[in-house]
Formats: structure tokens, C-alpha cells, sequence
């Protein structure tokens, strides 16, 4: 079994699908076949059932799911380990990140990363923060910089680097926002537009209103941010989005209750040894902004 073989059967199988699999890996389709046909092969075993567009393990590749992330991350561990012990500051670094950070925090510190390290070979990709969490916790990522989970597990380790303020909004004409103030009972008297129920942002602000007692009047869902301001804009409802989202379009409502903070930052394997570039991206983070 060789690496590249190995990391495209766990793309298929976390994927369900050839193409998808395909563009997390910057392969085409006959590439991630031939390779899951050539691991198929040595194991003489098949390891997907492939009818019409479905993509299923079976038993043999149940088996080896586990077993491939288990080879796979001792493989990298050991690379990183011999990379740091020359001190050199290279390899590849695999990290993943949420679409609001990678706007809104990364763009200045991943440019100096950039311009620093040109030997470091940086593979990027894009997810919700609550599906980066769990990646990094069964290893398919060295490093997770996200909205960081208000109750941590203990194999993850977290580093905070910046602290979002979540502000309370609504379209200018909305009726709270035609008030001077207001408290967490009459918010919840409109209907809220808020992220999606297993996310850490909607977990924060369901704890404030729980502590009072109170149930949300949540009358959509969903993980995009800009979706949900542009429906403020619009008098769909109230929300409360972080203070670099904030236009013109929409009117921060002053509340009674205490600010709503969430704590972005990095996420790792406490197994996972990190590597010299993982800690020079996190030691870069840390790094005040120059605006």
C-alpha cells in the first residue's frame, strides 16, 4: 500500500463520491479511480460498492477506514518529527479554515506566512468550523483555524488568537430597533435568523437565552453569514452577526445583556506533533495587525 493510495481511498470514503473526492485532492476522476483500483488490487479485496452514483464501504473498506488514518497521520508524524529536528522550517502544512475567517482574519498574516516560508508547501481548504473541528480530531487536518468549540474535547488542544464581539442587528425599521434599548425577553418575541443548531456561534447564543429562561423564535437557519445579513437588510427578522459584518444596511440594537463574545482561533491533535511550520503559522497568528 503506498500513501497516495491510501489518502484517496479516505477521500472517497469521507466524500461518498469520485468527483468530489477528486477536487478535494486536485485530481481527476480516472486519476482517484486508478489509484483506488490499484489499492483494491494489492488488498484483493473491494473496498466500495459503486451503484450508479452511490458510493458505499463495504466490510473490507470499513475495516481499513480506520487503519488508513492511523497509517497515514504516524506517516506525516514522522515527517514532521525529522523535519523539526534539523530545524528547518519546510514541508507541507495542511490546514483548514472557515470561508468568514479566510476573508476577514487570514489574508494579512497567511501573506507574511507566505513571504516568509516560500519553502513550505501549504495545502488550504474551506468548511464549516464545526466540520473542521472533527476533521482535525481524526486527523485529516494539522491545524483547524476556526470559531473555536465553547466546550473543547480532550484530545483537541485550542489556541484563541482573536476574540469576535457578536453584535445584535436588525434593518433600521425593524420595531427594536426604534427603541433606545432592549433586553433579551423582547428579542424573543421576533423572529430570529440565526446559524444552524450544531454550529458553536448558534450554541453561544442559545446559552444566554437558556440562562434567562427564554426560547428563540428562529425563523430560518443557516451557515452564511452574508445570507443572513443581506436578510436582516430586508426585515426578515433580528440576528446577531460579528461587528466586521456590520453595514450600513443594518442597525446594531442596543441590549441590556452583556456583550456575546466567540473566541476564534487554532485547533489541534494533541497527539499530532506539530510540525516547525505549524508553529510558525500559529506563532505568526499571535502577531498584532498592522491596521
Amino acid at each position: 500500500m503506498d500513501s497516495l493510495a491510501l489518502k484517496a481511498f479516505m477521500a472517497v470514503a469521507e466524500q461518498g463520491s469520485f468527483s468530489r473526492a477528486a477536487d478535494e485532492l486536485f485530481l481527476t476522476q480516472p486519476a482517484v479511480s486508478k489509484r483506488i483500483v490499484k489499492l483494491e488490487g494489492q488488498l484483493k479485496t473491494r473496498l466500495f460498492d459503486r451503484i450508479g452514483r452511490n458510493v458505499s464501504l463495504t466490510v473490507a473498506g470499513q475495516h481499513l477506514l480506520p487503519k488508513a488514518k492511523s497509517i497515514l497521520a504516524a506517516m506525516e508524524n514522522t515527517a514532521d518529527e525529522l523535519t523539526n529536528l534539523s530545524g528547518r522550517i519546510g514541508g507541507r502544512l495542511r490546514i483548514a479554515t472557515s470561508h468568514h475567517i479566510s476573508l476577514h482574519r487570514l489574508p494579512e498574516p497567511l501573506g507574511k506566512f507566505i513571504a516568509l516560508y516560500p519553502q513550505v508547501e501549504l495545502d488550504i481548504q474551506f468548511a464549516e468550523s464545526e466540520v473542521i473541528y472533527e476533521g482535525v480530531l481524526q486527523g485529516r487536518w494539522q491545524l483547524g483555524i476556526i470559531t473555536l468549540n465553547p466546550e473543547p474535547h480532550p484530545q483537541l488542544q485550542q489556541q484563541a488568537i482573536w476574540q469576535d464581539t457578536m453584535q445584535f442587528v436588525a434593518a433600521p425599521e425593524h420595531p427594536l430597533c426604534r427603541q433606545a434599548s432592549v433586553n433579551l425577553s423582547q428579542l424573543s418575541s421576533f423572529p430570529a435568523l440565526l446559524s444552524k443548531t450544531n454550529t458553536f456561534t448558534r450554541r453561544i447564543v442559545e446559552q444566554d437565552f437558556a440562562a434567562q429562561s427564554l426560547a428563540l423564535n428562529v425563523a430560518m437557519s443557516t451557515n452564511n453569514l452574508d445570507t443572513i445579513r443581506m436578510m436582516v437588510s430586508i426585515g426578515m427578522g433580528w440576528s446577531i452577526l460579528p461587528q466586521t459584518l456590520i453595514n450600513s444596511k443594518i442597525k446594531v440594537i442596543d441590549t441590556l445583556s452583556k456583550p456575546v463574545v466567540r473566541k476564534l482561533g487554532c485547533v489541534w491533535h494533541q497527539q499530532r506533533s506539530l510540525s516547525n511550520a505549524a508553529e510558525a503559522f500559529i506563532e505568526l497568528l499571535q502577531t498584532p495587525l498592522t491596521r
